[in-house]
């Protein structure tokens, strides 16, 4: 019987064949060695499957599969990924040498945790670093994690390192939705597993190039995830908490239909995010969002408070 990896790697790719082998030697350059590095070619059109070949022979594992989308090239990796532990990284993002390393031995060393993440740093096309995505400002502290998940769901997966008990508990990536498949998948985790972070950036993610956030179905998506979570999560979470973070996602989606033009959408979303009874920043964004009769409107729906 094969020796089990310590590490899979799970590498979805779709026409990025300029892009992949900088993912893939960021993989086979890390300091603790990735056993298994499972690349899904999700139908690609521009020669893909035929340059990895050429370039990596069987130092990979790649698979083709007519075109159905990310959730079903990972879903594919993570069924056929063997290792003690599952990684991510998507084929235009990369890892920097010690990730494997450190969140190895982070998880080792705290067996309880069931996923670990990273910092982030977020890059644009012409290689200058935009920000830093700082996970201790998402997850102030390890351990039970889904009260602060819920008010920012953001997962970034290529920072994310889990055990495989944690994929066969929860299962894949939800091949229904178009976006906020990976917002649906760190819900899920962070109801059933304490999350952990490694405080320090270990990954490049390329940013502004292309991408699934500007379809039109991206905010539809986001808020089916999060009612679907809130819902999930009455009972496991302070309720106060629950309302907040299902204000705060409606806040966020109606912003982000006004820039899209979808005045009508943004309006439905902002009194969905008043009838939770939103927290005095929250409210104020929700008065910005709607025009003088709507705020009008909206007050008065207000509880009166004794004076």
């Amino acid at each position: 019987m094969a020796d089990i990896p310590e590490t899979s790697v799970i590498i979805p790719t779709w026409n990025r064949r300029d892009l992949i082998a900088r993912a893939i030697d960021s993989v086979l350059a890390q300091t603790r060695p990735v056993d298994e590095i499972i690349v899904v070619d999700d139908g690609s059109t521009d020669g893909t499957g035929e340059y990895l070949a050429a370039r990596y022979g069987e130092r990979i594992a790649c698979v083709r599969q007519a075109n159905a989308g990310v959730s079903a090239a990972r879903n594919r990796g993570l069924a056929m990924a063997r290792g003690h532990y599952i990684a991510l990284l998507d084929s235009d993002d990369e890892w920097l040498p010690e990730k494997t390393q450190r969140q190895v031995a982070f998880l080792d060393a705290n067996p309880g945790i069931g996923l670990v993440l990273c910092d982030v740093m977020r890059m644009a096309p012409d290689g200058s670093m935009i920000d830093v995505f700082d996970r201790r400002r998402q997850i102030p502290e390890d351990g039970p994690a889904l009260r602060w998940v819920l008010r920012d769901p953001a997962l970034a997966p290529l920072s994310v390192l889990m055990r495989r008990e944690v994929y066969e508990d929860v299962g894949g990536f939800d091949e229904t939705l178009r976006t906020a498949e990976d917002l649906d998948f760190h819900l899920r985790v962070a109801a059933r597993w304490p999350i952990g972070v490694v405080g320090e950036p270990l990954a490049r993610a390329l940013r502004g190039h292309d991408g699934l956030s500007a379809l039109a179905s991206t905010e539809d998506d986001y808020i089916r995830v999060m009612e679907r979570a809130a819902e999930a999560a009455i009972g496991l979470v302070p309720e106060d908490d629950r309302r907040q973070a299902l204000a705060t996602a409606y806040v966020k989606n109606a912003e982000s239909c006004v820039w899209r033009g979808r005045h009508r959408e943004a309006y439905a979303l902002a009194r969905k995010a008043w009838a939770m009874g939103p927290d005095p920043p929250l409210r104020k964004r929700v008065l910005r969002l709607v025009p003088a009769a709507g705020r009008r409107a909206l007050r008065s729906l207000l509880p009166r408070r004794a004076s």
